[in-house]
């Protein structure tokens, strides 16, 4: 086991060549706090639009979760969509469903039109059943989807598993064939470099340090690097925002950190022989794994292997569970070399929703609750054009927002939690 790491996609990434120099000063239409995917797909679309935009990040752009992921573009909402049907109703379930999916065309078509070289490819992703009835609720789910939402989808019962995984471990799977995967970090530099080329100002390591209402309308926002006036604000944070005045996001956002490790490359023949088709994976549980293969041939496999917050130490536990886990899986893979260990934070809603509006006269986008790839990228452009007056693009307009009793920004609740999850997956 190597020691907590950069990730993968970011040490594999180019640097920002892009970034604005000199001070944080002037007056534009749009300041954006965050320079993730939400944030950055934002500035692309409001200077393509004609805006005067600045986008302020704490750190390196793309440097948190969007590049910190597990590298998947997938179609499908974090829900099961017939669950979805029942609570909103059919009309609402296929709206949400379809924006994921259109989503995942979004960043196929800005990766083409922008010329960023992010190794896009539609390879489909598998839903593994890691129990039996498992897969009778992939049986259930496949064939609702494929009647009202989704055509795209098949089942691989239990005897031809082996055809998509070479693992005794699962049960059968459903695939949705149109989702995609990607270079993460690749393509949020390259989103940056696109917005800069547009117009865009890009400041790095510009923490948002206050933030004040202006009398006549608008906001000055405030960085070490200086100030600037907006008309209107942004904020793409995803679950790490600046302190106050953002309290109402941080009563509505748990941030649980996610684990992954990347091995040395696998040889072609052992990868024929464990994921011949080289799609994305994701297993059925609720403590449950994601992995696929990087364009090197490293395994990228990663999950929620503790309910925990992501720090050095952290990561460095996590990862040595997700070694064994990956060699209870595939064994021929027990005592491979892992090259990379990281952890990042996935933002949730208690409902697993995203959450975009606007709220005290702030703009926000977020909550994504692991479907931020695609999805972030969506409601960048989405939120551009709200920000313009047009409030069709969001599909999560009217959705309320309560806040999660008793949590005021650091989740002391995560360990029980977990319990709750790992007793449900021993039951169920």
């Amino acid at each position: 086991m190597t020691a907590p790491s950069l990730s993968y996609w970011l040490a594999t990434a180019p640097p920002f060549a892009g970034g604005a120099q000199g001070g944080v000063e002037g007056k534009v239409d749009v300041a954006i706090i965050g320079g993730g995917f939400t944030g950055l797909s934002a500035a692309l679309a409001l200077a393509k639009q004609g805006a005067s935009v600045v986008l302020l990040e704490k750190g390196r752009v793309a440097g948190e979760a969007s590049g910190r992921n597990g590298g998947q573009c997938n179609n499908g909402t974090a829900h099961d969509y017939g669950a979805l049907s029942a609570r909103f109703g059919k009309d609402v379930a296929k709206a949400y469903y379809r924006a994921h999916c259109d989503a995942v065309d979004l960043v196929e078509r800005i990766a083409a039109d922008e010329g960023i070289d992010c190794a896009f490819r539609r390879c489909g992703r598998v839903k593994l059943a890691a129990k039996p009835a498992h897969y009778d609720k992939l049986v259930r789910a496949h064939d609702l989807l494929a009647a009202e939402v989704d055509e795209n989808v098949r089942l691989v019962p239990p005897e031809r598993i082996r055809e998509e995984v070479g693992s005794d471990a699962f049960h059968g799977a459903l695939i949705q064939t149109t989702s995609a995967q990607l270079h993460p970090a690749r393509f949020g530099v390259g989103l940056a470099e696109a917005a800069a080329r547009a117009g865009a100002r890009i400041f790095e390591n510009a923490e948002v340090t206050g933030m004040d209402r202006l009398a006549g309308g608008g906001w000055k926002v405030t960085t070490p690097k200086g100030s600037v006036m907006a008309s209107q604000l942004l904020v793409a944070t995803g679950g790490a925002p600046p302190a106050a005045p953002f309290g109402f996001f941080r009563r509505r956002i748990v941030s649980v950190g996610s684990f992954i490790i990347a091995t040395d490359p696998l040889d072609d023949a052992l990868i024929a022989q464990l994921l011949p088709n080289r799609r994305n994976y994701v297993t059925s549980k609720n403590i449950g794994n994601y992995f696929r293969l990087a364009p090197d041939n490293r395994l990228i496999f990663g999950g929620r292997a503790r309910f925990a917050i992501s720090d050095p130490r952290s990561d460095l536990k996590s990862g040595r569970i997700l070694e064994e886990v990956m060699g209870d899986i595939f064994p021929a893979l027990k005592g491979v070399g892992v090259s990379h260990v990281w952890g990042g934070m996935v933002d949730l809603t208690a409902d697993r929703l995203p959450r975009a509006g606007e709220q005290d006269g702030m703009y926000y986008s977020m909550g994504y609750s692991g479907h931020g790839v695609q999805m972030a990228t969506y409601m960048g452009q989405a939120m551009a054009r709200v920000m313009g007056g047009d409030t069709s693009p969001n599909p999560w307009a009217g959705l309320d927002w309560p806040s999660v009793p008793g949590h005021f920004g650091k989740p002391w609740f995560l360990p029980m939690v977990g319990l709750w999850y790992k007793w449900q997956d021993l039951i169920h």
